[in-house]
């Protein structure tokens, strides 16, 4: 089976990705890219093209236009990670995730805008700039794959690659409007992969539906002996499990809001209105109490902070002052946390995973969560005040998602309508670990019932595919 995005066209994989190319260099700085990979794509296109003409298999992607956050090494060529401390790095190594894609017949354009080292839920680079999202560029894109959510959102790639710490795919999906999905701990290969925490960095996909995410997952999940904490045994059917019809046996956990709740009137209503969408299409509704994220989200904090401070320790004393500053706060706030707080972190997370499932996902498939607790917030509202003050506004920006990485589980961020401002609105669905196809399948289904992931921004936009 194909996805959507995979069509065979009627141009050669060669002319699809000239056009494509051509369409990321007009949007510049708008379209997320920082780079492109002019001549390196076109040769992958013709090897596609090549093999089309013997008669051969071009792959499951077959010649798809991707583009990846800059942080998936390519052996030889820049991998900077938003960053100042790696400008000019290149690196000596491919990403498996990147041989895997390449592999299976998609072309690679080029690298993708990105938080400095994957530092900002937000998408503000003090080295680049800000993420401009795809439906405004006076808001903030998210991040920290804030390149990815644009340019699948632009309509200028038909899926990126991101990394999820914290939410760093499911927020500039959610806010960008589209697709994304972060599968449970460890059961991506990291290797080739610039780490930030590496207890909680996640590879993730995002796509223009979950019909295309599970295409591409299916893509690059499999073993890796070389990679100690890949979790994953083999490959994995994705794109043939997501075809069966709702039915009442598919249980879809919903949290009543309490007048506490960190969220806003029009985040829960988008949150009711995917449920109802779910009712529709044949699911069974079942209301659960509100999770807390603050401990888990704490203690997802610490563990980043800990670990990020460490692989980062020695430029930390060298080029202390080529860092940005949010970012500089944030490893220098790591050097405070004693030893055994880290440790507790670490011994508490099986048990609180569990009861978490019990509590929230017991006899259910999913639960329905927020992807933001608002609006999508414009960039000038996110540099109002001193670094102190725009830390604590945007603090709980990723509180929905952060406490799901400590937790290890799956979650997958749906669109789901617009907010006031106009900005799309996105809802997260967390399952079990390794319960990808289940994520996968109930946001197909849903998708195939409802318009939220058609957005009007691409309606007068070019298909790349």
């Amino acid at each position: 089976m194909r996805a959507e995005v995979f069509p065979l066209p009627t141009q050669t994989c060669e002319q699809r990705t000239a056009h494509a190319l051509r369409e990321a260099a007009q949007a510049g700085e708008r379209g997320g890219f920082v780079r492109l990979r002019e001549a390196a794509a076109l040769e992958q296109a013709r090897a596609v093209d090549s093999q089309r003409e013997e008669g051969l298999q071009a792959g499951r992607l077959n010649g798809a236009p991707l583009a990846h956050k800059d942080m998936f090494f390519r052996a030889g060529e820049l991998s900077e990670c938003g960053s100042r401390i790696l400008a000019g790095h290149r690196a000596s190594h491919t990403a498996i995730v990147l041989q895997r894609l390449d592999a299976a017949g998609a072309t690679d354009l080029g690298a993708l805008h990105m938080a400095e080292f994957a530092m900002s839920p937000t998408g503000f680079n003090a080295h680049l700039g800000h993420g401009r999202n795809a439906w405004s560029e006076g808001h903030v894109s998210g991040g920290s794959s804030s390149g990815s959510g644009i340019a699948v959102s632009r309509g200028l790639v038909a899926g990126a690659l991101g990394s999820d710490t914290g939410g760093s795919v499911r927020i500039p999906a959610a806010v960008n409007g589209v697709t994304g999905i972060k599968p449970t701990q460890h059961a991506i290969s990291m290797r080739g992969v610039m780490p930030l925490s590496p207890s909680l960095d996640c590879v993730g996909v995002l796509a223009r539906t979950a019909q295309d995410a599970a295409s591409m997952l299916q893509a690059i999940w499999d073993a890796d002996s070389l990679d100690p904490h890949c979790l994953a045994t083999g490959k994995r059917e994705f794109e043939g499990a997501i075809e069966r019809p709702l039915a009442p046996d598919d249980i879809i956990a919903v949290p009543a809001f309490g007048d506490d709740a960190p969220v806003s009137g029009e985040v829960r209503a988008a949150v009711s209105r995917m449920a109802e969408a779910f009712a529709s299409c044949g699911a069974t509704i079942r209301k659960v109490d509100l999770p807390d994220l603050r401990e888990t989200g704490a203690l997802a904090t610490l563990m980043l902070g800990a670990e990020a401070t460490s692989i980062h320790a020695k430029w930390l004393r060298e080029r202390r002052g080529d860092y940005g500053e949010q970012v500089l706060r944030r490893l220098e706030r790591g050097l405070l946390y004693p030893a055994t707080r880290y440790v507790d972190a670490l011994r508490l997370r099986a048990p609180l995973m569990t009861q978490f499932v019990e509590r929230y996902l017991g006899g259910a498939q999913a639960l329905l969560l927020p992807a933001l607790p608002y609006a999508v917030p414009t960039i000038e509202e996110t540099l109002e005040g001193d670094a102190s003050e725009i830390e604590r506004r945007f603090g709980n920006f990723s509180y929905w998602t952060r406490g799901i990485n400590y937790l290890g589980l799956p979650g997958m961020s749906v669109p789901a309508g617009k907010s006031e401002n106009g900005m799309p609105v996105g809802v997260q669905l967390i399952g079990r670990a390794w319960s990808e196809d289940v994520l996968l399948r109930l946001a197909h289904q849903l998708q195939g019932n409802t318009d939220w992931h058609l957005p009007s921004i691409l309606s007068h936009r070019p298909r790349v595919a």
